[in-house]
């Protein structure tokens, strides 16, 4: 083992350096390998938050009481992977999904469940025909083959095919 004490830096070299608490529980532990925190929690303060190059692996990410988490990737993608699901809660308030290009849901051997009192869709375009019909207010979800959706102004029986025109 050496210690090399600096002005500004101790330059320790060794197999191994460990720091230990007062009752001689590992805190911090390097080797050539890897680094150990061995305490209950680890905050990071600074401004910026904690940067990491490459995959993280961690049992809870949890904000201070009263602030945001936020987890951030402002040049690459951001990917949650599990085996068993992956559940995003929010016990008050919304969860929101916001994106510049398309969001997407997908589901390869599943089903896609919206289970709500209203589900809405606000900008559903609305299909058009030939002659103008009368409306009561009351529409149907049509698809396209595509798999685009829109609205039909809802008859007796099924309109779709008369206001199919926004499948073109």
């Amino acid at each position: 083992m050496r210690v090399l004490p600096g002005p500004k830096m101790v330059e320790f070299h060794s197999q191994q350096f460990q720091i230990n608490s007062k009752d001689g529980k590992p805190l911090f532990t390097v080797d050539e390998n890897e680094v150990v925190i061995g305490t209950d929690k680890l905050r990071v303060t600074g401004p910026e938050g904690a940067l990491f190059e490459h995959s993280v692996e961690t049992p809870l990410v949890k904000a201070e009481a009263f602030k945001q988490l936020r987890l951030e990737s402002p040049t690459r993608s951001l990917s949650m992977d599990a085996p068993r699901g992956i559940n995003i809660k929010a016990q008050a308030g919304n969860i929101e999904a916001l994106s510049q290009m398309d969001i997407k849901l997908h589901s390869s051997d599943g089903v896609l469940l919206l289970d709500a009192e209203t589900v809405r869709l606000p900008k559903l375009p609305e299909g058009t025909r030939g002659s103008s019909g009368i409306s009561q207010g009351l529409y149907e979800i049509c698809v396209c083959p595509d798999g685009k959706l829109y609205l039909s102004v809802a008859g007796v029986g099924s309109t779709c095919q008369e206001y199919s025109r926004v499948c073109q």
